[in-house]
Order: structure tokens, then sequence, then C-alpha cells
């Protein structure tokens, strides 16, 4: 069925994934959820055909829904198809999904979906509950961010030489260019003169 984790994301292969949802909310929690589709909504979800972005949890007379999610419809199905934006049912633990209603009504707390993958030939869900960001939380994480691609790209650099070069008189720092460095790892030469030629060449 499900399992909770927590500060862990979904694994398998992923379907979708909701950028927006990481990005409004800091999440406390995180489900592992099933979900109920029908055969044309599989179909869709193998092509990927599905948007996460408006999509929202909501525990409705004991059951845990999610509302808002977009699949397109399938144009081999029969009848139609299905509806695109209906609610469908998540498979949670009825102790989880308490603790999810207890946390949603909580001001400030919601639920919305993180991720979509595959799982042992299963869709699943990875359900997310925490609290809208503020302006200060997200630009806490836009530093972050930012903190952690400086200190990549810092890592990608240690272990190169540094050499020295002068231009118009100064004497600057570089990096060396891929040129320079297979000039530098080229073997040199093993000829050397030999007596006929050397005294070929000075008699």
């Amino acid at each position: 069925m499900s399992r909770r984790k927590k500060g862990k994301q979904g694994g398998g292969n992923l379907i979708a994934s909701n950028r927006r949802a990481r990005r409004d909310y800091l999440f406390e929690e995180e489900y592992e959820a099933g979900i109920v589709l029908t055969g044309s909504e599989v179909k869709s979800l193998r092509a990927a055909q599905v948007h996460l972005k408006e999509a929202y949890g909501l525990v409705r007379r004991g059951e845990m829904w999610l509302a808002g999610m977009h699949i397109a419809p399938y144009q081999m199905a029969r009848g139609g198809g299905h509806d695109p934006v209906r609610d469908r049912k998540l498979l949670l633990h009825s102790r989880e999904i308490e603790r999810i209603a207890r946390r949603i009504q909580e001001k400030g707390m919601a639920a919305a979906p993180i991720e979509m993958y595959w799982k042992n030939g299963r869709v699943k869900v990875l359900l997310g509950v925490g609290r809208g960001a503020r302006r200060y939380d997200k630009r806490q994480q836009i530093k972050a961010r930012e903190m952690k691609r400086e200190a990549d790209r810092a890592a990608s650099r240690r272990g190169r030489k540094r050499w020295r070069k002068r231009r118009n008189g100064r004497a600057f720092q570089c990096w060396p260019s891929a040129e320079s460095f297979r000039r530098r790892r080229r073997p040199r030469s093993s000829w050397a003169p030999t007596a006929s030629w050397s005294a070929a060449a000075f008699g």
C-alpha cells in the first residue's frame, strides 16, 4: 500500500514532477500513495500526458483525494475517454489520512503532489504536506541554491593547476585550456644525434 517518507523523494521511473509545489511550499512530511485510475488514464500517463501544477490534496468523508490534476484524454479510448480534471482517489492508510486531515486544518498548511512515478508496474504519487513559503523563505531557497551552484563550480575546478601569464607587463592567473593540457602531456621526442650525423655536420 503506502508508506510515510520524510525528506526523501520518490523512486522509480518519473512520470511528472511538480516544481511549483517545491517552490511554493516548505514540506514537512511526505507520503507515498497509490492512485485509482481508469484504463485510458493509465495509457495517457505512459505518454507522460499529465500536469500537476494546479493539483492539491483534500480529505473527503475519511478518504484522500487528488483534485486539479490534468490527465490528457486518450485519443483511442472508446466513448470519449475520461474526464481530464476529475478528482482521483489516493490510496493511503486510515491513520495517515487522519494525520493529514489534522495537519491541513492548521493555518497555512496544505497538501500537494510532488511527483508521480512508476513503481513495480503501478502508478505512485508522492504527496507532500507543508506550509506555504513566505517571501523570506523563497529568498532563502534562492540563496541556498546559488551557494550550492558556486560550491559545485569550485569543486569542478579543484585539482587543476593555476599558471601565471604576462600581458602588457602584468602578471595574472588564469585557468589552462584543454589544448594546453594536451600539449603538456605530449611525450618528449627520444631522438638524439648519432656519431655519424655529428661527424657529417661538423666535419
